[in-house]
C-alpha cells in the first residue's frame, strides 16, 4: 500500500542496547530504554509505545513494560553504519547519506588556531576549551563569562564546538554570527566539524542559570544529495519540525519549525496532521538528548518518555487510514551510563497506520538508510540506492 502522508518521528536518544561496534565507542553495556526501565522500577507507565511494540523488538522486555502478544503495527531495530554516533550521522544515514569518514573531535580541546580566529572575529576572550558537559560548564564558568564578556567554548565526544554565552551579555544575533563565522573554519580540509552548536543561557547565577530553547545548530553542509532532496526535486512536500532544518541545514525542506520543547514539537505535529498535504513530514524531539540524557539524568529521561507517550496517543487517534508513523531515534545517550555523551546504541523502529491488517517482526535493519529508502519507495522517488525498503513488508 502506497500512503498519502508518511510522518517520521525521531526521538532523539533513544536508543534499545548497545550495537555491535560498540566497543569501538567504549560503549559496552550501554542501554537507554533498558536503564530507564530499570530506574523506573517498574513503573515506566508509555501504553502507546508498547502497544506499538516497543518491547517486542528488544531481547529483554522493559522492566513495567511487557512486551504484547499482538502489536498494533511493525516494529524492530535499526543499527548505524556511520563513523560517527552524532545527530548529525544518524539524521544523514537515515536520509541514504552515511557518513563513512570520522570527522574531527577534540578530546584536548581546540587547535590555538581556531580559537584565535574566533577571538579575532568576536574581540572576546575564550575560556573553557576542554570537552564537559554543558550544564557543568556554564555553572563553573558562566558568572565569569557575565563579568568578562568572554565566551565559553567547550565540546564533548561528538564532533561539535559549542559556544554557550548569557543573553544578557551577548545578544542571540552577535552569538549566532560568531557560530556562522566558526563554521567557516572547520568545513575541512584541516578541520571537518559536524556540528557548530550556539548554547545561550539565562539566569543571575551559577545556581540558577538555564539553558534556553534558542539553542541553534550551524550543521556541515550534507555532502551529498540526500532522501530528502529526492523527495523535494519530484515536487513531494516535505516538513521539518525541530532540528531537522538545521541538521540538514535547510536542504530539501519546504517547511520547517523550530521546536522550544518536546510538548512545542508535538503542537506542531498536531498543526500538521490538521492539515490537507501529501508529503513527508521529518519530526525531531531533542528534549530527550539535550535535557536529560547529556545530564545523566534518567528520572527526566523517563518523565519526558512517559509525557511523550500521552501527546503519541493523541496522534494515533488523529491518524486516517492513508498515513503512516515511522518512530525511530538517532542513536542512544543513556541516563544510566558512564560520561555525559551519545552512546552507540541500536534503535527501535515502529510502524503504523490504521490502514494495517496484520502486525509482525521488521527484524534489525541496517544501515538506517532503510527507513529513508522506504519513504522515497512509498512516494514513488528513486534515489541514491543506499538502504533497503520494507515498505512491502507492512501489511
Amino acid at each position: 500500500m502506497k500512503y498519502k502522508r508518511v510522518f517520521g518521528l525521531v526521538l532523539d536518544s533513544v536508543g534499545t542496547g548497545a550495537a555491535p561496534d560498540a566497543e569501538k565507542f567504549d560503549d559496552v553495556g550501554s542501554d537507554t530504554l533498558g536503564h530507564i526501565g530499570e530506574h523506573f522500577a517498574g513503573k515506566l507507565q508509555i501504553p502507546n509505545l508498547q502497544k506499538m511494540g516497543i518491547s517486542n523488538l528488544r531481547e529483554t522486555p522493559i522492566e513495567g513494560v511487557p512486551a504484547v502478544e499482538t502489536p498494533i503495527g511493525y516494529y524492530g531495530k535499526m543499527r548505524e553504519t556511520s563513523a560517527g554516533k552524532d545527530s548529525m550521522d544518524g539524521h544523514w544515514e537515515m536520509m541514504g547519506l552515511p557518513v563513512k569518514h570520522a570527522l574531527n573531535t577534540f578530546p584536548n580541546g581546540f587547535p590555538k588556531e581556531i580559537l584565535d580566529k574566533i577571538s579575532a572575529f568576536s574581540g572576546r576572550k575564550i575560556i573553557g576549551n576542554c570537552p564537559e558537559s554543558g550544564t557543568k560548564i556554564i555553572a563553573e564558568l558562566g558568572e565569569q563569562q557575565m563579568k568578562t564578556g568572554d565566551l565559553i567554548v567547550y565540546t564533548s565526544g561528538d564532533s561539535v564546538i559549542q559556544i554557550a554565552a548569557h543573553e544578557d551579555i551577548i545578544p542571540l544575533d552577535e552569538l549566532y554570527k560568531i557560530c556562522e563565522y566558526t563554521r567557516t573554519l572547520v568545513n575541512g580540509p584541516e578541520y571537518t566539524v559536524g556540528r557548530i552548536i550556539a548554547r545561550p543561557y539565562v539566569g543571575p547565577d551559577k545556581d540558577h542559570f538555564t539553558r534556553t530553547a534558542n539553542r541553534h545548530d550551524f550543521t556541515l553542509e550534507p555532502t551529498g544529495k540526500t532522501d530528502i532532496d529526492y523527495l523535494q526535486e519530484a515536487g513531494v512536500h516535505t516538513i521539518g519540525i525541530g532540528k531537522i532544518n538545521d541538521i540538514f541545514s535547510g536542504h530539501g525542506i519546504d517547511e520547517g519549525y523550530h521546536n522550544e520543547s518536546n510538548m512545542d514539537g508535538m503542537d506542531h505535529v498536531d498543526h500538521v496532521m490538521a492539515e490537507d498535504f501529501t508529503g513527508f513530514c521529518f519530526i525531531n524531539l531533542v528534549d530527550f538528548d539535550a535535557m536529560y540524557g547529556h545530564r545523566r539524568n534518567p528520572e527526566g529521561f523517563g518523565q519526558a518518555l512517559m509525557d511523550f507517550d500521552k501527546r503519541l496517543g493523541t496522534v494515533l487517534d488523529q491518524m486516517k487510514p492513508d498515513d503512516l508513523l515511522l518512530i525511530t531515534a538517532d542513536h542512544g545517550n543513556d541516563p544510566g551510563f558512564k560520561g555525559s555523551d551519545h552512546t552507540r546504541e541500536q534503535v527501535p523502529l515502529l510502524a503504523y497506520s490504521p490502514s494495517m491488517t496484520t502486525s509482525g517482526s521488521l527484524g534489525t535493519r541496517s544501515p538506517f538508510a532503510d527507513f529513508g529508502a522506504t519513504v522515497l519507495e512509498n512516494f514513488d522517488v528513486t534515489g541514491n540506492g543506499v538502504g533497503e525498503s520494507f515498505l512491502s513488508e507492512l501489511k
